[in-house]
């Protein structure tokens, strides 16, 4: 049996397990393990869900990241700003730099140019604030097997007093789960369900969901999406999810990111976006990005409206992924 012990060390707290000989850190940047991983998502400190100076929850201009001095860009040149109240969609390709671009919303990366700000603050040198503002639920979602669901929202209503036990409890009593099953008997889907409970308990005005589909059946994918947009639609919260089908989260999405190589190639309102695409299979009409269709036709998406040919979001972005992958291409030459 594990023994956990909570204690104050300097505005940070601890918790750690004999049994897994981990320390786990709670401060502005979230729950993280001895070698620096998150664990638990995090949630927003004490009233940051209040109103956020009235600046757009993210706001990037020239960003860009390396992971080394001489190693390629993880992301460059990034512009961009996202609305309040909106559902995001990041996607691209896997290597595109869609956690690199979650990682310095958070500040757990710095940039190497441009700035990013989230609320008006730089998440690397205004940690507590801009980090205090956001819910995170990472790509890989770790949960202590050995505790019960009420035992973790009772540690982040330990960690976090704003975190409100009740409306974890009902989100997710809403979807099945009991909160006092015990994490390892619950299914993957379950798991994350359970994962974003604590972020949205928290009552953040902008919530980060790294690829939080991924691995989730279909039902798991829509109880897990349908509880985020009843969250957001009633607290007037900003998400934003990464990942590389955009099938997962058309049902929800409001607002578009589309990243491919580390370039941002596409932003904008869904409906804006859908409504001045179409797609044609004829002729040498110029379009944006050629590809093939699910039949083995060829495909070319054009920046025009019309009524009868209008593209799929999964079209428009396969076709600005395919623009890009001929452009880089020939750069290469």
């Amino acid at each position: 049996m594990a023994r956990w012990r909570l204690r104050s060390t300097g505005g940070l707290r601890q918790f750690s397990t004999c049994r897994t000989a981990a320390t786990c850190i709670l401060g502005p940047g979230g729950w993280r393990t001895a070698d620096g991983s998150i664990t638990l998502p995090v949630g927003a400190g004490d009233g940051a869900i209040q109103t956020m100076n009235g600046d757009s929850p993210i706001v990037a201009q020239g960003l860009g990241h390396r992971y080394r001095r001489r190693s390629p860009w993880a992301l460059r040149g990034v512009d961009l700003e996202i609305p309040a109240g909106s559902i995001v969609a990041l996607v691209g390709p896997n290597g595109a730099g869609k956690s690199t671009f979650i990682r310095l919303c958070l500040g757990f990366e710095v940039p190497d140019a441009g700035t990013v700000r989230v609320f008006g603050w730089a998440p690397h040198r205004d940690r507590t604030r801009a980090v205090g503002a956001i819910g995170y639920v990472p790509q890989s979602i770790s949960l202590w097997r050995g505790l019960t669901v009420d035992e973790h929202f009772s540690l982040a209503r330990a960690a976090r007093p704003s975190f409100d036990v009740a409306y974890a409890q009902r989100l997710v009593g809403s979807v099945g789960i009991e909160p006092r099953a015990v994490v390892q008997e619950l299914s993957g889907g379950q798991q994350a369900q359970v994962a974003l409970a604590v972020a949205l308990a928290s009552r953040a005005p902008l919530l980060l969901l790294d690829e939080p589909l991924a691995g989730l059946d279909p039902l798991a994918r829509r109880d897990f999406l349908v509880m985020l947009r009843e969250h957001t639609r009633r607290e007037g919260a900003t998400a934003l999810l990464s990942s590389h089908l955009i099938s997962d989260l058309e049902p929800v999405a409001t607002w578009l990111l589309v990243l491919a190589g580390g370039h941002l190639v596409l932003s904008g309102s869904v409906d804006e976006i859908r409504s001045s695409h179409a797609v044609v299979s004829h002729g040498d009409e110029a379009g944006v990005g050629r590809f093939r269709g699910v039949s083995g036709e060829e495909l070319t998406l054009v920046a025009r409206k019309d009524q009868n040919d209008r593209a799929t979001l999964e079209e428009i972005v396969l076709g600005y992924l395919a623009a890009h992958r001929s452009t880089d291409s020939g750069n290469r030459r």
